[in-house]
């Protein structure tokens, strides 16, 4: 196909979309774009099918990034047609999470945290789950801070004497009496529903309690249980008030441990959203008796393109969609809504609280600018700036560990290893015109450099310049003297060199009877060096591997640079300063320090001498460099 063929394809393409646009029906619904080879690349939901999939056709100038882009793939479309707004917002929901379409913000949820589940059964237990059911079972959660979860629990187990067995506690089973009464029974923590010591009704009406607390309702649920406690007490039941007062002053002290942020005593839940270049964090913070009961966040990639308002629509369709917690009394928001925006989240909000069987209610809409509100979301939104550069540094911190593991394997196959090399020890050697010898090894283990590993060696079983003596020798002593108990050995060696560098490497490997690969670098044009090879290759730029013996050779160099440097200074040092009479290494020391080279202390002044080393020594090395 030529370039001239492309333009009536495209704009029978076009053509066809329209015609297929013109017979949509103004309802509810899905709408599902596929590229030229059929892949859905898109899923979106609309109050209006026909009126949202027309606006996206529209004269190129008017589109923008990730749409434009977008749009310029679409060669065909699907929709489905729904009773509902809330039901297209749903097979929405679940359609992104089946196929991950390219262009679709994809929202990660919070399936690593834990939710508390009472189940539906006759005398509930209560347990975490990672994975939410529809059982029928109340839930409650996800709980991002294990700290806030683990005070529930303790509250919940000091309070409250609830079943740990996971026997089916039915009317016919404990009138059979199969279960016997277990240990949690004799230290007071179970009442024993198990052998009919404990009833039904009893039992869920700290079920109820519990759900209480779990709501936030703290107050509410203190005040409950004093005016049970009075009851009991004026009943002459001083035991079951004693237990109350205890029970009652755990909540207190729960109670106490929690921030409050509104003094309104409202419930509230607060959203804000941040977001980077492809990247996004959304939180919601879980504010009840105007306490801060706990937050969540919902992190999302492929935002590029995405406003913050459009952000906040989708966690806060996510939230009222997916999570099961009870609808507030005023929901605050970082951007304003659409009045079809509000429309579709009221209808949601409302289908939420039939579905979980919640008492109705409107919950009122708020974009503070001002005030005490205004406070709420702007720490929010700090802390959803906070998360998102906690989850990009990780991000980063995966995608290196990747592309690592990637180079590790390539290397592997590249010299037909056996396995994937966890460990990788690279040599480089350094010298001044043949003084001052030094090589360094540097270690790479499991995918990162491992400077505890890290040796360098001073060289001198040979005179004059000699590279092929200096890598024989310092092959021999890391592999052959104490380093090789002291370290273990590696799944691979690289040697900063040519052929001759590796194969006298190897040699000095045979001679004391250690078989390791070796393979070479060479600096300029990058050529890599195989033992008993003719020629040397070359790997593509962008190779994995080739980028990993790059790092490992130049780390290896610049640690052997750094050492000889040292050395150097330090014999500059010595035969210089200290061969002054009346001048020790600790003066010499001093004065190259302050004056950072011999040659800076050989042009300073007699009083700039004596600030540092006294006036006699002064005198002595300024009379040595002025003769």
């Amino acid at each position: 196909m030529n370039e001239h063929d492309e333009i009536p394809q495209v704009a029978d393409v076009k053509a066809a979309l329209q015609e297929k646009i013109s017979s949509l029906p103004a309802s509810p619904g899905v709408y599902q774009f596929r590229n030229a080879k059929g892949k859905v690349i898109y899923v979106g939901k609309a109050k209006n099918l026909r009126n949202r999939v027309r606006s996206y056709f529209r004269p190129p100038q008017q589109l923008y990034g990730k749409t434009l882009v977008l749009v310029s793939h679409i060669r065909d479309f699907e929709v489905i047609i729904t009773s509902s707004e809330v039901e297209a917002l749903i097979l929405e929901n679940n359609l992104i999470k089946e196929l991950k379409p390219r262009y679709n913000v994809n929202l990660k949820d919070d399936k690593t945290y834990p939710y508390l589940v009472i189940t539906n059964e006759p005398f509930p237990r209560i347990f975490l789950s990672r994975q939410m059911k529809r059982d029928g079972s109340t839930w409650f959660g996800p709980y991002t801070e294990a700290r806030q979860l683990r005070a529930i629990l303790d509250l919940i187990g000091t309070i409250f004497p609830l079943r740990s067995c996971k026997y089916r506690l039915t009317p016919e089973n404990i009138a059979a009496k199969k279960i016997r009464l277990c240990l949690d029974y004799h230290i007071h923590k179970c009442k024993g529903p198990c052998e009919g010591l404990q009833t039904e009704e009893e039992y869920l009406l700290m079920i109820a309690e519990i759900i209480k607390l779990l709501k936030g309702k703290t107050s509410s649920l203190i005040r409950s249980l004093t005016e049970t406690m009075h009851a009991c007490a004026a009943e002459l039941k001083f035991e079951q008030a004693s237990e109350l007062k205890t029970q009652i002053e755990s909540l207190k002290r729960y109670s106490e441990r929690q921030r409050v942020v509104a003094e309104d005593g409202f419930d509230r839940d607060v959203f804000a959203v941040a977001a980077g270049e492809d990247d996004a964090c959304g939180i919601v913070f879980k504010i009840r008796e105007g306490k801060l009961l706990g937050s969540q966040r919902f992190y999302m990639n492929n935002t590029e393109g995405e406003t913050i308002a459009e952000l906040q629509v989708k966690v806060l369709e996510t939230y009222y969609l997916e999570t099961p917690e009870l609808v507030p009394d005023e929901i605050l928001l970082l951007e304003p809504l659409s009045q079809d925006e509000e429309e579709a989240l009221r209808a949601l909000v409302t289908e939420k609280q039939r579905r979980e069987k919640q008492e109705l209610r409107s919950p009122k809409i708020v974009v503070p600018r001002i005030g005490d509100k205004a406070k709420l979301i702007e720490m929010c939104r700090q802390n959803a700036e906070h998360h998102l550069e906690e989850y990009l540094i990780q991000k980063q911190k995966r995608g290196e560990a990747a592309r690592e593991h990637h180079g590790l394997a390539a290397l592997a196959a590249l010299l037909h290893l056996s396995k994937i090399p966890q460990r990788i020890e690279c040599f480089d050697n350094s010298h001044h015109q043949g003084t001052d010898y030094v090589s360094s090894m540097v270690c790479f283990e499991k995918g990162k450099l491992k400077k505890s590993d890290y040796r360098k060696f001073r060289l001198h079983s040979f005179e004059g310049s000699d590279d092929y003596a200096a890598m024989n020798e310092v092959i021999i002593r890391r592999y052959g003297g104490s380093l090789s108990e002291e370290l273990p050995l590696p799944d691979l060696i690289v040697v900063d060199g040519g052929k001759g560098q590796v194969n006298t490497a190897c040699k000095a490997l045979q001679s004391i009877g250690v078989s390791i690969p070796v393979i070479g670098l060479a600096k300029r044009i990058e050529e890599i060096f195989l033992p008993h090879t003719k020629d040397p290759f070359n790997l593509p730029k962008t190779s994995p591997a080739l980028k990993l013996l790059q790092q490992l050779r130049d780390e290896a160099h610049r640690f052997a640079v750094s050492y000889h440097r040292n050395l150097k200074s330090k014999r500059t040092l010595q035969t210089e300063l200290t061969s002054i009479k009346g001048v020790g290494e600790k003066t010499a020391f001093k004065l190259l320090e302050h004056f950072g080279s011999v040659d800076a202390v050989a042009k300073a002044s007699t009083g700039e001498l004596q600030e540092i080393a006294g006036a006699k020594t002064a005198d002595l090395v300024y009379r040595y460099f002025r003769p």
